[in-house]
């Protein structure tokens, strides 16, 4: 570099495009810029962590809650389709599950006020075909 061409440090000279580009650095240049710092997000990202992990939490156990039904429905149509009966039930009846004492599970229409076996529960099959527990 030649003494003709030197610069003063204070003035941003690119001699690659050979242009005063001050304005277009992400930082400042000269000793009257405004200080640069980095913003403390610390307490911005402990705050939305534990909002997050709450709605996350919240949401698990919903499915887990959601499993558990499921779970328990499967059981109890598991039960009622191994269990004994000698008629095609109908959508929308009311059926009663009892077990003898043998412990042969069966299906019947008699309701538990009218006989003696050990009462299992009351359950509805609906249009899918599923039956849904009702003496809950």
């Amino acid at each position: 570099m030649s003494e003709k061409s030197k610069k003063p440090d204070q003035v941003v000279y690119n001699e690659d495009s050979e242009k005063y580009d001050a304005g277009l650095l992400p930082y400042a240049t000269n000793s009257g810029a405004p200080k640069i710092t980095a913003t403390d997000l610390t307490g911005w990202k402990n705050a939305n962590v534990s909002k997050v992990n709450h709605q996350i939490e919240t949401e698990f156990e919903a499915l887990k809650s959601k499993y558990e039904e499921l779970m328990l429905q499967y059981e109890y149509n598991h039960l009622i389709y191994s269990a004994e009966f000698s008629f095609e039930p109908i959508v929308g009846k009311i059926y009663h599950l009892y077990e003898k004492s043998s412990g042969a599970i069966f299906l019947s229409i008699i309701s538990p006020n009218e006989c003696n076996f050990d009462f299992k529960g009351s359950f509805k099959l609906n249009e899918d075909k599923m039956w849904i527990r009702i003496d809950n």
